[in-house]
């Protein structure tokens, strides 16, 4: 006779095809969590830098001349104006084309070149990343600020993430740069304590870089780079950063060096929130002032470049493209010990044409 149809059959069956689907997706998932795991790593601790493009004639830095000083974080040179990223709320995470980051890079070096800054501190520089199309970034800001000698500091190198799914941000290697038209005699790079939970594998590899450059007084200009944590559980690690900074500042200080750092704290440096620049409140609250506290067992000073007359912030949220009244505040400024005077500091109103931040410059003396 003919066999009837049977439901049970294919049911078990489909569930069987399912649940197997299910498994391979699963070991899929478990192979790569093992593979970040795995892969995860930190460079150690005073590692030495080496100094590249090395100045023939040793120049010191001259004591009692104005001297000038540049700190941006360039966002990997893939933040135009009309950017987003899908970690600040947006949904970008390349650049939009190789072809736009070159131009949009190039953009960068002018403005650069442009202040003309015997000293340049810049952060989110890539040199092997998936985001940036594997474009050596480096090499732009090389020959841009041609007779400068240099320090490079790698401070993140990610395993290969596949979020988000449309566009998986993929394997990202950055660092810092540090320039100097005096001669940088030796450089190394300071690890940063870091979450020791997941929140780890999505932040980068903090440090800051410490380049020495002899003064024409016998003494040394100790200059520090940094990038502290943004994207953190709690925001206590970022002051436990600064914390360290600080106190290796003011051991130098003590020795008789004239210590500056600058660089991007992701925190409220000048204290006031949005509404120093005249913006209302909005959801967005990552970037908290620093705790005067941190300041009580040195000496050093915070240099927030801050103009009540004409205020301009130092950094927007990318969750969207940029709008004057989105979240800007200044999260980049400069520390300085209390031999420098500081002449004047702002922020250069690049309204954000080419980076997600806007560059800080300052002026100072080191005093006789």
């Amino acid at each position: 006779s003919r066999r009837g149809f049977d439901g049970g059959f294919v049911l078990k069956r489909f569930l069987k095809v399912l649940l197997g689907v299910l498994a391979f997706v699963l070991l899929v998932v478990l192979v790569y969590v093992a593979y970040v795991l795995i892969d995860y790593h930190r460079l150690e601790d005073n590692l030495v830098l080496p100094v590249e493009n090395p100045l023939l004639d040793s120049r010191p830095v001259p004591v009692g001349e104005e001297q000038g000083i540049v700190s941006w974080n360039i966002g990997f040179g893939a933040y135009e104006d009309d950017y987003d990223f899908f970690m600040d709320g947006g949904r970008q995470s390349w650049a939009k084309s190789e072809d736009a980051l070159k131009t949009n890079l190039s953009k960068i070096g002018a403005s650069l070149k442009a202040f003309n800054a015997p000293f340049n501190l810049i952060q989110e520089v890539d040199f092997d990343a998936t985001r940036t199309y594997h474009v050596d970034e480096r090499t732009y800001m090389v020959d841009v600020l041609e007779g400068q000698n240099h320090v490079f500091a790698q401070n993140y190198d990610s395993p290969f993430l596949f979020y988000p799914f449309y566009q998986p941000h993929g394997k990202s290697r950055a660092g810092i740069m540090t320039f100097s038209s005096y001669s940088i005699t030796s450089a190394v790079r300071r690890s940063l304590p870091i979450e020791d939970s997941l929140m780890k594998l999505v932040d980068l590899d903090r440090c800051y870089s410490v380049s020495r450059i002899p003064t024409d007084n016998g003494r040394e200009l100790v200059l520090y780079n940094l990038h502290l944590s943004a994207y953190t559980s709690d925001g206590t690690i970022a002051i436990e950063q600064l914390e360290m900074l600080l106190e290796d500042m003011q051991k130098e200080y003590e020795k008789g060096n004239y210590c500056i750092g600058g660089g991007d704290f992701n925190k409220d440096v000048v204290g006031r929130g949005v509404e120093a620049f005249g913006i209302e409140k909005t959801e967005f609250s990552w970037a908290q002032p620093i705790p005067a506290k941190v300041f009580e067992s040195n000496e050093m000073h915070l240099v927030a470049p801050y103009d009540e007359s004409n205020p301009i912030a130092s950094c927007r949220n990318p969750n969207e493209a940029y709008w004057e009244g989105q979240y800007q505040i200044t999260v980049d400024g400069f520390l300085v010990s209390p031999n420098v005077t500081v002449v004047e500091s702002h922020v250069e109103d690049a309204r954000f044409e080419c980076s997600d931040h806007n560059p800080v410059y300052m002026t100072f003396i080191l005093e006789p």
